[in-house]
């Protein structure tokens, strides 16, 4: 990144300065004055204060709707930069309790979350796993970068750009968001791990794209790309042998004081050395995060270092993004909006369709070609970073270097709406698959809702007993991983009333809810039992409290996952600690039944819950 951390460190002392004291000649009175509470608003306490207060209420607000946060970051930038509450601090004072006035303060901490991103995916890497994707980073990726730059670049020489100029904004323009797409992706799924190595290729371009500006504008910039390489390739080398030598020890210290402050800051201290390390050596600082998190990941401390550093990751992210608002002049956008909007589709449009063709051509399914060529059409926020390297060479004039900066930081703020549209893509694209089953043969079957973990024992244990079933699940991925093992699945959104509608659940023999989602669980179950009383309905529930109120909504038989899992813990401890099974069983069947009286109550029910075991009991008195 264009700022080193370095630089993150001589802006957290000028901030930490900012709202110290100033030193007098009677120290005593600047303590009677904390004493008593006294505090004065400085600018870098009041960025701090809204940059805290925006995650304090974007994150569960955004979370509550169903909105990714990124969204209400980029808004918090927008309202509280310089271009509106900021600008009108200057006559309303107090505004700047709830504006950031010093945009400039804040960056080097924004530049510091997307070090902690990578560093994270590191950690969800490993050598093996990067050897194996080798071709997909340096083929795939390497074809999306100058096939987008290529095609953008011709577009550019078509409406009057010279051709360096063309080459400059091409590059710039065809790399995508890292610190955007790799969280609303991850890196586990068909989508994550196509669009990361994608990704990672871009991030290792950075540098040497850097140094070509820099020549183009006819300063030696060759020259010293071939200094970095070497330098750098010696500072990696160092790094792997020194990590492999010496991180497990250090690790292992830490861990034996049991202290979560410590182990913070020796996971802290490793991300900022490699990242110092890479940086002296002329490399971008996101390269040693990653691979400090790639040596982190090949030993015990992996999850334990995931854990602690989370929230700082989080908080350092949230900064970047706005960051990226502050950057969006909602005036300026408006009176050039028809040029920038026309420049900015077209951009994303070239990327989209080289990104799909290109995974297509490579193997990968419709879907997936389609999600990820929308999810990567955007540029990057490295390309804030190319365009005013390329206008200090004079490769480019700052009025264009400006408009693009201003397209591109619209487009990050529209990645997550581009996310959806893939998503809804995918589901089009290869819609062909809800076809496969016709809904109408739910009739005489048990209906699956789900095919997690859950949905697929459920399946399982109905085909053991040769019981017909259909699962229904809206993950295209999961339905065709499920449909190459031999499972019935069907591709649909049980949140649909139409959906429901079609597979005429009223001839099913029951229907079994096993999504993670209370809300929608209980929403289906009400809309379930109004149309068909009789109907058995299963569900799984997350506690008694979930089950109280499934039941309250119709089910015939709620199985709260927690309880269960207790009370089966609870027997194996007492029968390998030497209690004899049957005081065990007793005391096991006594506080499952005190827990229906529970539900009862808490459900307002008229008799007492299954808890999925009742039905069992009286089918085998039955028999004998």
């Amino acid at each position: 990144m264009s700022a080193t951390l370095a630089e993150v460190s001589l802006h957290w002392k000028r901030a930490v300065e900012s709202w110290r004291p100033p030193v007098t000649d009677a120290p005593t009175h600047a303590f009677s004055d904390a004493m008593s509470g006294a505090m004065h608003m400085t600018p870098a306490l009041s960025d701090a204060l809204t940059i805290l207060g925006a995650a304090g209420i974007v994150i569960p607000a955004f979370a509550r709707l169903k909105i990714s946060p990124v969204i209400g970051f980029i808004l918090v930038g927008i309202v509280a930069g310089p271009f509106m509450l900021g600008a009108m601090a200057r006559e309303t004072p107090w505004l700047e309790a709830v504006s950031i006035t010093d945009p400039g303060g804040i960056q080097p901490f924004a530049e510091f979350g997307i070090i902690l991103l990578l560093f994270a995916i590191g950690l969800e890497l490993s050598f093996k796993r990067l050897w194996a994707m080798r071709r997909q980073v340096f083929g795939v990726g390497a074809a999306e970068l100058l096939g987008s730059a290529l095609l953008i670049g011709l577009g550019l020489m078509a409406t009057g750009n010279g051709l360096a100029a063309a080459v400059v904004l091409g590059l710039a323009l065809s790399m995508s968001s890292t610190a955007l797409v790799i969280p609303i992706a991850g890196t586990s799924s068909p989508v994550g791990r196509a669009a990361f190595a994608m990704l990672l290729f871009e991030d290792l371009a950075i540098i040497p794209l850097l140094f070509l500006f820099t020549s183009m504008g006819g300063a030696e910039g060759l020259g010293g790309l071939f200094t970095v390489a070497w330098k750098g390739a010696l500072v990696i080398i160092g790094m792997l042998i020194a990590g492999r030598l010496l991180l497990p020890h250090l690790f292992a210290q830490a861990a034996r004081t049991k202290s979560p402050e410590l182990f913070l800051a020796v996971s802290l201290l490793v991300v900022i050395l490699a990242s110092l390390a890479t940086s002296a050596a002329g490399l971008s600082p996101i390269l040693g995060a990653l691979v400090a998190g790639v040596l982190i990941a090949e030993t015990e401390y992996r999850s334990e270092v995931e854990l602690v550093t989370a929230p700082l990751r989080g908080l350092a992210l949230g900064v970047f993004l706005i960051t990226i608002g502050m950057q969006l002049d909602l005036n300026a956008l408006a009176a050039d909006w028809p040029t920038l909007l026309l420049a900015l589709v077209g951009v994303m449009i070239v990327k989209s369709l080289v990104t799909a063709t290109l995974l297509r051509l490579s193997g990968s399914r419709k879907g997936t070609a389609a999600e990820t060529g929308l999810l990567m059409a955007s540029p990057s926020e490295t390309t804030l970073i190319l365009l005013g390297a390329a206008a200090v060479a004079g490769v480019i004039d700052r009025e264009a270097a400006a408009f693009w900066q201003a397209a591109t930081a619209l487009g990050l703020t529209v990645t997550p709406l581009l996310a959806a549209a893939g998503r809804w893509a995918s589901r089009r694209v290869d819609g062909r698959a809800r076809e496969e089953i016709p809904p109408s043969a739910s009739a005489g079957r048990t209906v699956v809702f789900g095919f997690g973990r859950v949905g697929q024992m459920v399946a399982e244990m109905l085909d053991e007993h040769k019981r017909p079933y259909l699962a229904v699940e809206s993950d295209i991925d999961s339905v065709i991983a499920a449909r190459q093992a031999g499972f019935a699945v069907l591709f649909g959104d049980v949140a649909r009333r139409e959906l429901l509608d079609k597979l005429e659940l009223g001839q099913a023999a029951a229907v079994v809810l096993t999504m993670d989602d209370p809300v929608l669980t209980a929403r289906i179950t009400r809309q379930l039992r109004a149309d068909h009383e009789a109907l058995p309905i299963i569900a799984r529930a997350r506690d008694t409290d979930h089950a109280a109120t499934l039941y309250r909504a119709g089910v015939s038989d709620a199985v709260p996952e927690a309880l269960e899992a207790s009370l089966q813990l609870s027997e194996a401890v007492l029968v390998d600690i030497g209690v004899a099974m049957g005081p065990v069983i007793a005391s096991i069947h006594e506080k499952r039944s005190v827990l229906r009286s529970q539900i009862m109550a808490a459900g307002e029910l008229d008799r007492e819950p299954t808890l999925g075991r009742r039905r069992a009991r009286d089918s085998m008195a039955k028999q004998k």
